[in-house]
């Protein structure tokens, strides 16, 4: 089946699933070979489990930058400070382009609006690109442009998990695949 977003159904835990019955997983556009990262070029995952969902029709692909307003290309992008993504969310942090100029208001409009999308959906997972200033789930660039990596999250992993989203990088897959089967019971 195509990729395909369903249309919006009420926000009841117990109802999460689609109409179809099958859960859906929210996964970063770039992961399904389109080219929306910062430098124009794709990271297609060549993982078998991702395959597969792909061909069940349960991905929603989705950039958050993009959404939020970004070009292709566009100057690369890091969390100032060493800060993470809940510094973002919370206005303690801010999300700066290498060029210096202030993108946090594209980052947090590309989170609330992947929040939207994975609401839309009923995913309650969502496999995202690791690193990224919006995607990271266990590690973000440390704001210095030097790419070094910190421990953290991005924007959008921040607000995906602080509404039950459980947000893995693209290195955790098999983690999510247990994850779903766990959502999907007997």
């Amino acid at each position: 089946m195509a990729d395909r977003v369903l249309p919006a159904r009420p926000a009841l835990r117990s109802e999460a699933r689609t109409l179809e019955g099958v859960e859906m997983i929210l996964v970063s556009a770039c992961l399904m070979g389109r080219k929306v990262r910062y430098d124009g070029a794709a990271k297609t995952s060549g993982d078998a489990v991702l395959a597969r969902w792909r061909q069940e029709g349960r991905l929603v692909p989705f950039c958050p930058e993009v959404s939020g307003g970004l070009p292709v290309p566009r100057p690369a992008a890091e969390i100032s400070g060493g800060a993470g993504g809940a510094a973002v969310l919370a206005g303690a942090a801010r999300v700066l382009a290498a060029d210096g100029t202030d993108v946090t208001g594209e980052f947090l409009a590309g989170a609330r609006a992947a929040l939207a999308a994975a609401r839309s959906a009923g995913a309650r997972i969502a496999i995202l690109k690791e690193g990224s200033p919006s995607c990271g789930s266990l590690t973000v660039y440390d704001g210095t442009f030097r790419g070094r990596l910190l421990p953290g999250r991005g924007v959008t992993t921040a607000l995906l998990e602080e509404h039950g989203v459980a947000v893995f990088g693209e290195d955790r897959i098999a983690e999510a695949d247990v994850r779903l089967r766990e959502l999907e019971g007997p």
